[in-house]
């Protein structure tokens, strides 16, 4: 009985959470949901990869006027193919929403966190 009422309630609770991965926000309002989950849309203005191999997809804008930037830090870098590909494109960025310095960002750990309008599938 007990363990039957663990396995119902990790179902809701993962339930909840991806439901809550739903949520689709504009590059503009991703700094009103910073700690939830949610799904960022935007166009992607610039794709910028650090000395040390971050890469900064600023999404509704170009640096330093960009409301929203989806962060790949390098050793996740191997994970994605052509980053690239993006810049001009609008993308649906999926993650838990925090900020760096001010500006709201997803940290991307694999490509099924990003995807293009079109291909609106993960």
């Amino acid at each position: 009985m007990r363990r039957t009422l663990v396995l119902i309630i990790g179902l809701f609770l993962l339930t909840a959470s991806f439901a809550l991965a739903q949520k689709k926000y504009s590059a503009a309002e991703a700094g009103d949901h910073v700690g939830q989950y949610g799904t960022i849309v935007g166009k992607v203005y610039q794709v910028y990869e650090s000395r040390k191999g971050t890469i900064f997809l600023d999404i509704g804008g170009r640096y330093p006027n960009n409301p929203f930037t989806a962060v790949i830090f390098s050793r996740e870098a191997s994970n994605f193919s052509d980053v690239r590909q993006y810049q001009g494109k609008t993308v649906e960025v999926t993650g838990k929403i925090r900020t760096y310095q001010g500006t709201p960002e997803i940290i991307l750990n694999g490509p099924d966190q990003i995807t293009t309008e079109r291909s609106s599938t993960h």
